[in-house]
């Protein structure tokens, strides 16, 4: 009974006392090991009587249920304290798995991901973060290799050192830009761009010419003596003006052009109206600074023919087309250019009156090259090859090309 008795005690020493001192047992576990303690001295002591006995399996429940209690504390505790530390957890562990994970993420970043419903949600998910990091890293770089650049720049060229001009700074010419801009809307010559074709246009098609639309009126910004730009019949809450604010954000408003619903007929008289297009059977021959040009905002890929040329007689409008087939070897393509390539066009005209200078900014790809002789001159020889070609007339074919072109072609 006494080696029972001892070996017992050491049990609850070794057990009991250790174990709720490194997990946390409630404090009821330590008044109940030192009752059974002292119980067991009693007994040791007085000889016990065979009514007082140890209740074991009362021992046995009391210590289930505190480990059950302490075990589940300890399950959910994790949950308790931060679902979120799980999540990274999972993060990390796909970041070492291989996959697509970003770097750093926010913890709205990371509630989203927590809400998404299925596993190849939250892949796709993480892919679109690792994307638009890598993206932000990118422009990181490039901006810190830019300025690197001119930093290089700046310290290698010996010659801006040495020089008497003042650099001037990108701000300072938006200000002398926006100055010259300022200066065309009261001194001017306007320049008209209709903004009636939506209808006539795909929602990519109106994409397009509002984009060209801004690259004509930076070019125009830029120039030495810039147009008045006006975008007539252009309404608030339409395509172009929906798009207008996504090219523009919030310097739409400070642009210094004007855009009203009104028609270029009631804003302008008709006689100093001319519609430029590529349909008219009249052709451009100078540029004239007392009238009017006006420029359908169209893009049509699948190329419309006649529709600002029917537009413009509807209106009783003078009409012109650029002198293209007078200046260049036309090979492949319509005739038909992009805004801002007329921008360019008339604006170097402006300046210059040198058709020549101002047809560079046609593509290279639709023409061969300048004409150098009239294009009578050039049919009449093209017409004479083709008969001397076909062996029709051959003699007075040939007579005729000898007189044109004496020295390149010797009569017998």
């Amino acid at each position: 009974m006494q080696c029972a008795n001892m070996l017992l005690r050491k049990i609850v020493r070794s057990s009991v006392l250790p174990f709720a001192a490194q997990h946390g047992m409630k404090k009821d576990l330590f008044p109940l090991s030192r009752t059974l303690s002292l119980s067991l001295c009693l007994k040791q002591e007085k000889s016990c009587e065979p009514s007082e006995k140890l209740d074991l399996d009362e021992w046995k429940k009391v210590m289930k249920s505190g480990l059950q209690e302490d075990v589940s504390e300890t399950v959910s505790e994790p949950k308790d304290l931060s679902s979120l530390a799980a999540a990274r957890e999972t993060l990390e562990m796909w970041r070492l798995a291989g996959r697509a994970v970003p770097e750093n993420i926010s913890e709205d970043e990371l509630k989203t991901f927590m809400e998404c419903t299925s596993k190849s949600a939250k892949k796709k998910y993480l892919k679109y973060l690792h994307v638009k990091e890598l993206h932000k890293k990118n422009d990181k770089r490039k901006k810190r290799e830019r300025r690197l650049e001119a930093q290089n720049e700046a310290s290698n060229t010996d010659e801006t050192k040495k020089s008497s001009f003042v650099y001037l700074s990108s701000s300072t010419m938006d200000k002398t830009y926006n100055w010259r801009a300022a200066q065309s809307m009261i001194f001017g010559q306007p320049l008209v761009f209709d903004m009636s074709y939506e209808k006539e246009m795909s929602i990519r098609e109106v994409t397009n010419a509002v984009r060209q639309l801004v690259l004509s009126e930076s070019c125009n910004r830029r120039s030495v003596d810039p147009f008045h730009i006006h975008f007539c019949n252009f309404k608030d809450d339409s395509l172009y003006h929906r798009e207008f604010i996504k090219q523009y954000r919030g310097a739409w408003g400070k642009l210094l052009i004007t855009a009203t619903d009104q028609c270029y007929t009631e804003i302008f008289p008709k006689d100093k109206l001319i519609y430029l297009t590529a349909d008219s059977p009249k052709v451009m021959k100078t540029f004239e600074h007392d009238k009017i040009y006006i420029v359908g905002s169209m893009v049509d890929k699948s190329i419309k023919r006649g529709v600002s040329l029917a537009r413009a007689k509807r209106l009783g409008l003078e009409t012109a087309a650029l002198p293209l087939e007078k200046y260049l070897l036309w090979s492949t393509g319509a005739k038909n250019l992009t805004l801002d390539q007329m921008m360019h066009i008339l604006l170097t005209l402006k300046d210059t009156a040198d058709w020549r200078k101002a047809l560079e900014f046609v593509p290279k790809r639709k023409y061969c090259g300048f004409v150098n002789k009239p294009v009578k001159e050039l049919k009449k020889t093209l017409d004479l090859i083709n008969t001397l070609k076909l062996g029709k007339g051959r003699e007075e074919a040939e007579n005729r090309f000898a007189k044109n072109h004496p020295k390149r072609y010797k009569i017998k």
